[in-house]
Protein backbone atom coordinates (compact mmCIF):
# COMPACT_ATOMS: atom_id res chain seq x y z
CA UNK A 1 0.00 0.00 0.00
CA UNK A 2 1.46 3.55 -1.20
CA UNK A 3 0.99 6.30 1.42
CA UNK A 4 -0.01 9.10 0.32
CA UNK A 5 2.74 12.25 0.26
CA UNK A 6 0.39 14.63 2.05
CA UNK A 7 -0.88 13.83 5.52
CA UNK A 8 -4.41 13.88 5.87
CA UNK A 9 -6.37 17.23 6.72
CA UNK A 10 -8.87 17.03 9.00
CA UNK A 11 -11.45 19.28 6.98
CA UNK A 12 -11.42 16.86 4.22
CA UNK A 13 -13.57 14.17 5.85
CA UNK A 14 -17.43 14.77 6.11
CA UNK A 15 -19.12 14.94 9.48
CA UNK A 16 -22.94 15.07 10.48
CA UNK A 17 -22.41 18.97 11.43
CA UNK A 18 -21.39 19.52 7.69
CA UNK A 19 -24.41 17.90 6.23
CA UNK A 20 -26.72 19.71 8.30
CA UNK A 21 -25.33 23.19 7.21
CA UNK A 22 -25.78 22.31 4.17
CA UNK A 23 -29.38 20.76 4.19
CA UNK A 24 -29.73 24.20 5.77
CA UNK A 25 -28.66 26.57 2.86
CA UNK A 26 -30.46 24.11 0.45
CA UNK A 27 -33.40 24.95 2.76
CA UNK A 28 -32.92 28.28 2.86
CA UNK A 29 -32.33 28.84 -0.59
CA UNK A 30 -35.62 26.94 -1.79
CA UNK A 31 -37.73 29.03 0.98
CA UNK A 32 -36.46 32.45 -0.54
CA UNK A 33 -36.90 31.50 -4.31
CA UNK A 34 -40.43 32.90 -4.60
CA UNK A 35 -39.37 36.29 -3.62
CA UNK A 36 -36.35 36.24 -5.99
CA UNK A 37 -38.34 35.45 -8.72
CA UNK A 38 -38.51 38.13 -12.14
CA UNK A 39 -41.61 39.63 -12.17
CA UNK A 40 -44.50 39.22 -14.83
CA UNK A 41 -43.59 39.97 -18.52
CA UNK A 42 -44.35 43.59 -19.71
CA UNK A 43 -44.44 43.04 -23.84
CA UNK A 44 -47.21 42.07 -25.94
CA UNK A 45 -46.79 40.94 -29.30
CA UNK A 46 -48.20 43.58 -32.44
CA UNK A 47 -50.10 42.80 -35.38
CA UNK A 48 -46.80 43.12 -37.18
CA UNK A 49 -44.73 39.85 -35.30
CA UNK A 50 -42.76 42.84 -33.25
CA UNK A 51 -43.07 43.33 -29.42
CA UNK A 52 -44.57 46.52 -27.42
CA UNK A 53 -43.84 47.55 -24.12
CA UNK A 54 -47.15 47.47 -22.11
CA UNK A 55 -47.17 50.77 -19.94
CA UNK A 56 -50.30 49.89 -18.03
CA UNK A 57 -51.77 46.77 -16.43
CA UNK A 58 -54.36 44.92 -19.03
CA UNK A 59 -57.59 46.21 -18.93
CA UNK A 60 -60.96 44.62 -17.55
CA UNK A 61 -63.26 43.05 -20.12
CA UNK A 62 -66.92 45.40 -20.33
CA UNK A 63 -69.57 44.23 -17.72
CA UNK A 64 -73.17 43.59 -18.70
CA UNK A 65 -74.38 44.84 -15.49
CA UNK A 66 -76.57 48.30 -16.15
CA UNK A 67 -76.40 47.86 -20.36
CA UNK A 68 -78.91 49.15 -22.14
CA UNK A 69 -79.56 46.87 -24.94
CA UNK A 70 -80.73 47.85 -28.07
CA UNK A 71 -84.13 45.21 -27.65
CA UNK A 72 -87.70 45.72 -27.47
CA UNK A 73 -88.87 43.56 -24.42
CA UNK A 74 -92.37 45.67 -23.59
CA UNK A 75 -92.88 45.05 -19.74
CA UNK A 76 -90.39 42.08 -19.36
CA UNK A 77 -86.60 42.85 -19.14
CA UNK A 78 -83.91 41.86 -20.97
CA UNK A 79 -81.56 39.16 -20.17
CA UNK A 80 -78.01 38.07 -21.20
CA UNK A 81 -77.92 34.72 -21.62
CA UNK A 82 -74.13 34.35 -22.24
CA UNK A 83 -71.23 36.20 -22.38
CA UNK A 84 -67.48 36.21 -23.52
CA UNK A 85 -64.26 38.82 -23.83
CA UNK A 86 -61.68 39.02 -25.63
CA UNK A 87 -59.28 41.88 -27.17
CA UNK A 88 -61.34 41.71 -30.70
CA UNK A 89 -59.72 44.74 -32.64
CA UNK A 90 -56.52 44.48 -31.39
CA UNK A 91 -56.09 47.68 -29.80
CA UNK A 92 -54.87 46.13 -26.31
CA UNK A 93 -58.41 47.10 -24.56
CA UNK A 94 -60.83 43.49 -24.36
CA UNK A 95 -64.30 43.63 -25.66
CA UNK A 96 -67.47 41.68 -24.50
CA UNK A 97 -70.01 40.04 -26.38
CA UNK A 98 -73.73 39.37 -25.15
CA UNK A 99 -76.02 37.22 -25.96
CA UNK A 100 -79.35 38.54 -24.88
CA UNK A 101 -82.68 38.01 -25.03
CA UNK A 102 -86.34 38.97 -23.28
CA UNK A 103 -86.90 37.48 -20.33
CA UNK A 104 -90.30 35.70 -21.28
CA UNK A 105 -92.06 33.14 -18.88
CA UNK A 106 -93.04 31.06 -22.00
CA UNK A 107 -91.36 29.81 -25.21
CA UNK A 108 -87.99 30.26 -26.51
CA UNK A 109 -87.35 34.14 -27.24
CA UNK A 110 -84.97 35.14 -30.32
CA UNK A 111 -81.46 35.77 -29.46
CA UNK A 112 -79.52 38.99 -30.23
CA UNK A 113 -75.50 39.34 -30.00
CA UNK A 114 -74.26 42.32 -29.55
CA UNK A 115 -70.13 43.56 -28.58
CA UNK A 116 -69.58 45.96 -26.02
CA UNK A 117 -66.65 48.18 -25.44
CA UNK A 118 -65.83 50.72 -22.83
CA UNK A 119 -63.28 53.23 -23.53
CA UNK A 120 -61.00 54.34 -20.61
CA UNK A 121 -62.24 56.59 -18.12
CA UNK A 122 -65.71 56.18 -18.99
CA UNK A 123 -68.34 55.40 -16.43
CA UNK A 124 -70.16 52.59 -18.48
CA UNK A 125 -69.65 50.45 -21.29
CA UNK A 126 -71.92 50.86 -24.64
CA UNK A 127 -72.97 48.60 -27.76
CA UNK A 128 -71.18 49.24 -30.47
CA UNK A 129 -72.07 46.38 -32.57
CA UNK A 130 -75.15 44.23 -33.23
CA UNK A 131 -73.98 40.33 -34.90
CA UNK A 132 -77.51 39.42 -34.46
CA UNK A 133 -80.30 40.98 -35.06
CA UNK A 134 -83.11 39.08 -32.44
CA UNK A 135 -86.28 40.12 -35.85
CA UNK A 136 -84.09 37.32 -37.34
CA UNK A 137 -85.71 34.78 -34.98
CA UNK A 138 -82.34 33.23 -34.15
CA UNK A 139 -81.60 30.83 -30.77
CA UNK A 140 -77.94 31.38 -30.53
CA UNK A 141 -75.75 27.97 -29.37
CA UNK A 142 -71.91 27.07 -29.33
CA UNK A 143 -71.12 30.93 -28.53
CA UNK A 144 -67.21 31.32 -27.96
CA UNK A 145 -64.71 33.90 -27.93
CA UNK A 146 -61.35 32.85 -29.28
CA UNK A 147 -58.32 34.54 -30.80
CA UNK A 148 -60.38 37.59 -32.04
CA UNK A 149 -62.87 34.97 -33.11
CA UNK A 150 -66.68 35.05 -32.37
CA UNK A 151 -68.34 31.53 -33.01
CA UNK A 152 -72.01 30.68 -32.80
CA UNK A 153 -74.22 28.18 -34.12
CA UNK A 154 -77.40 29.82 -34.92
CA UNK A 155 -80.58 27.69 -34.75
CA UNK A 156 -83.75 28.99 -37.00
CA UNK A 157 -86.22 28.86 -39.51
CA UNK A 158 -86.83 28.32 -42.89
CA UNK A 159 -90.28 30.51 -43.49
CA UNK A 160 -92.00 32.41 -40.81
CA UNK A 161 -94.34 29.39 -41.45
CA UNK A 162 -91.88 27.59 -39.19
CA UNK A 163 -93.39 27.25 -35.53
CA UNK A 164 -90.85 28.59 -32.84
CA UNK A 165 -90.40 25.38 -31.18
CA UNK A 166 -88.89 23.52 -33.81
CA UNK A 167 -86.16 25.84 -35.74
CA UNK A 168 -84.95 23.70 -39.01
CA UNK A 169 -82.30 25.55 -40.21
CA UNK A 170 -78.49 25.57 -38.35
CA UNK A 171 -75.68 27.53 -39.38
CA UNK A 172 -72.06 27.48 -38.33
CA UNK A 173 -71.03 31.69 -38.19
CA UNK A 174 -67.59 33.20 -37.37
CA UNK A 175 -67.40 36.96 -36.75
CA UNK A 176 -63.89 38.24 -37.14
CA UNK A 177 -62.63 42.54 -36.83
CA UNK A 178 -61.26 43.06 -40.36
CA UNK A 179 -61.10 47.01 -42.01
CA UNK A 180 -63.32 48.60 -38.99
CA UNK A 181 -66.05 46.60 -39.21
CA UNK A 182 -67.40 42.78 -37.96
CA UNK A 183 -67.20 40.43 -40.68
CA UNK A 184 -69.24 37.16 -40.54
CA UNK A 185 -68.20 34.23 -42.56
CA UNK A 186 -69.69 31.04 -42.81
CA UNK A 187 -67.35 27.69 -42.91
CA UNK A 188 -68.09 25.89 -45.77
CA UNK A 189 -70.92 22.89 -45.98
CA UNK A 190 -72.19 24.84 -42.24
CA UNK A 191 -75.69 25.04 -43.45
CA UNK A 192 -78.28 22.58 -41.78
CA UNK A 193 -81.52 22.21 -42.58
Amino acid sequence: MQHPAVPELAHTHTRPIHWVATATAVAGVIALSPALQPGSATAAQTADGGTRAKSAPAAAAPATTGVTFPLQCGPVKAVVAKKASGDLDRDGRPETVAVVHCDASMGTPPDAVYVLTQAEGAKAPRVVATLVDPKDRYTVTDFAVRAGDITATLLGYSSPDVPNCCPDVKDSVKWRWQNGAFVRSTPAQARGV
